[in-house]
Formats: structure tokens, sequence, C-alpha cells
């Protein structure tokens, strides 16, 4: 039973160090001065999405493969993941010549899914959810004679992510907390026993969405969830806490928090926006945290992980729109108008006068509530934000429109 394993120890995580040199990219940790503006505490990123494979990941998944090489060469390995976990197997099997399966739970990005068969592994996709896919996983390992590769519930894997605690404190000086993104508690585990060993001051604080706080009901003593609501953080999206991570977590980790769907959103955009950077929703999970709890960090100094930039392209387009939406960049007007010559170009005019882009419109003249000599208008409009959509609101009605805003559907 994987509740009777011993926990990985600081002594591990360094050797874990020693054993992946040469192999995983020590990503940079660099402060971001207008993140620490928006957010109010000093913030420092670090920016595992640097990793080949865009993700973490792979510190854990090379580990528990050196593992397995050094107790007799593999027949194969095989491990369920909605992506990350399984693009970082893949990728270092394929470099040690090991063969791999994956199993993905449908509803996996494409691009994870694409990148993972790239990286030379078996990949079947099947399976609602990650449990249904762990199931299957076993099943096929079993039948293979495969050596399972469990992404976040083994002392190996856990070992091997704590080697990014290990770097955060080398390239980070006095830091008040670190903040951690959870699915199964893999991640935080290994960072959890690595600071609290070397820095034991520091704060480690776990997030996960809201949409599956499994942690935080593992460590409550609660049922799992049964439930598999949609979430733009599919790399936390697990039902169920790992049984050895949970151990760790409630002895380690200070505390857990809990992020809605629009901070993690609005965590993606502005990593894109301010510091050019492409990351996942799972992956911007610490940075919606903070945002989120401003309480718990204002005036502290924060590492944040930037866990994954493995986001499906059109997922990434709808986010950063939705956020332009949401800073009234993108608007759209309702404007009624006499159906004549004239009055769309008066309407236009102002608009231009004001700042404002137009970039759709559509005419509606059959509405039984409108004039039988009127139509109404509907516009899609780019502006530079709120306080820019009231100044135009107020120009269109001093000249004799009557704008109104509109959700944007």
């Amino acid at each position: 039973m994987i509740v009777s394993q011993a926990l990985p120890t600081i002594g591990d995580i360094l050797a874990a160090a020693q054993r992946l040199r040469g192999s995983i990219v020590r990503t940079p940790s660099l402060p971001s001065l207008t993140l620490s503006r928006i957010a109010g505490c000093s913030i420092v990123l670090k920016f595992e999405n640097h990793q080949f494979t865009a993700s973490f990941k792979e510190r854990g998944a090379l580990n528990k493969l050196l593992r397995l090489s050094e107790q007799g060469a593999p027949s194969g390995v095989c491990a369920v993941s909605a992506g990350n976990h399984a693009q970082g197997l893949a990728y270092h099997a394929a470099r040690l010549g090991i063969p791999a399966t994956i199993v993905m739970p449908a509803g996996t990005p494409m691009t994870k899914i694409v990148r993972t068969r790239e990286h030379g592994a078996r990949v079947i996709v099947d399976g609602a959810t990650l449990e249904d896919a762990m199931a299957i996983a076993r099943r096929e390992a079993e039948a293979e004679g495969l050596a399972m590769v469990h992404p976040y519930d083994d002392p190996d894997v856990i070992a091997g992510q704590g080697t990014m605690g290990l770097e955060l404190l080398e390239q980070c000086e006095d830091l008040d907390a670190i903040v951690v993104p959870i699915g199964g508690g893999g991640l935080i585990s290994g960072v959890a026993i690595a600071i609290k060993s070397l820095a034991p001051t520091v704060e480690i604080i776990g997030v996960q969405a809201s949409a599956y706080p499994s942690m935080i009901r593992a460590v409550a003593d609660l049922p799992a969830l049964t439930e598999a609501p949609v979430t733009i953080a599919e790399g936390i999206a697990v039902k169920q806490a790992g049984l050895l991570t949970r151990r760790i977590v409630r002895e380690k980790v200070d505390r857990l928090l809990e992020v809605d769907e629009a901070s993690i959103e609005r965590a993606v955009a502005l990593l894109q926006s301010v510091e050019k950077t492409v990351v996942e929703g799972a992956g911007a999970a610490a940075l919606a945290a903070v945002l989120e709890h401003r309480d718990v960090f204002e005036g502290r100094r924060v590492a944040i992980p930037l866990t994954g930039g493995n986001i499906d392209g059109r997922v990434f387009a709808s986010v950063i729109m939705r956020e332009l939406v949401r800073e009234g960049q993108l608007v759209r007007l309702e404007v009624p108008i006499r159906d004549q010559p004239g009055a769309l170009a008066k309407l236009t005019t102002i608009m231009g006068e004001q700042g404002a882009n137009i970039l759709e419109v559509a005419h509606d003249r059959l509405s039984l509530a409108l004039n039988a000599k009127g139509a109404s208008l509907s516009l899609i409009v780019q502006l530079q934000g709120m306080a820019h959509r009231d100044q135009l609101i107020d120009a269109l009605h001093r000249d004799g429109f009557a704008a109104v805003v509109r959700e944007i559907d």
C-alpha cells in the first residue's frame, strides 16, 4: 500500500539533484516589478515553463526513470497523465531508450496529446477522468509487464520535484513564502520537504482550483470529490489527493488556499501581457492565489513557480480576449439610430474622434421593438479601458445617440 511507504527525505532530494544535473534545465528565478506593484508584494517568478517539455514534471519523471535504471533496465514504463507528466516521462524515456505507454483521459488538451506522441510514447486516450485513466493504465501495465510511474504518489517522483525547491533557495534570498499549485500533491510535497529542512521559517502555501479542492478535503478528512467539473486548470484537476502526498502536506505545508476560474484566467493573461510568457491554467494558479488573496501576501517576498506552459492555443486566445472584456478594452455597444443617409457616418465620426476602434458592426432593422424608420447597431469596440468606455458613452449621449453597453456573448 502507498500509505505504508517511507516519506522522501532531504537526502533523497539532494541525491535527486545530483542525479538530474545536466539533464534538467536550471530554470531562472526573476523578480517581476510590475506584478509586484499589482499584487502589493515582492514577487519572484520561477520559470519552470522553460523546461524542454515546458513543465516541472520532467524532474520527477526523470528521477524515477533513473532510479528504475539503477535497479535494472525496465522493459518499459506506463503512466497516466493529463499532459505534463506524460510529456516529461515520454521525452526522458525516449532519451534513455525505455519504451513508454501513456494513458491520457478524454478531454486532455490536443496540444498535450500531440506533444506526448511526438516525444515517442504510445498514447492511449481513454477514461472520463484521471482516476478512470489510472485504472486503465494499471491494467495495461500488468498485461504488458510495465513499471508504473505514478504522476505524484511516488517517493522518487516527489524527490525529483523537490529539486525545484533547492534551486529556489539557491537563487532567492530572504523569501517569506513559496506558493505552489496542488493537483495530486507531488510538487508541493517535494518542495515542502526541501524548504522545511533547509529554511524552516519560509511559509509553504498550497493552491487548488476551487473546482478541485481535493487536497483541502483530504487533509480535513472529507470524502474525495465525485464530480468532474470543467476547469481551465486541468493540470491540477485531480479528484483524489495522493495518499503519500497528503501525509506530507499535513506535516509540512502551512496553508492551503482556493482560487476561482476568473483569477486563474486573469493570471494567465497577466503573465502574457506583463512577462511575455505563456503559462497554462494550472501553471498560473500560484499567481492567481496571490492576486485573489492579497491580505495573505501583502508586503511579503513571495516565490511563485510558473509550473507549466502547455496551454491549448485556442484556449489561450480565448483567455486573452476574455481578459480584454473584463478590463473594458473590448466592449459591445447597442446604439439605436435613424435609418437614413448620414446617420452611421455621424456615429462613426464621433467614435473616431474619441479614439474608439470599431471591430465589428451588425444592423438590426426587423426587431418589433424598433420604430419602422429606425435601426439598432451592435458594435464591438476596442478601447483603452473602463474610463475610456465611459468617456465614449458620454460623448455619444451628448450627440443624441442612446448608446448602452451590452455583455459580449
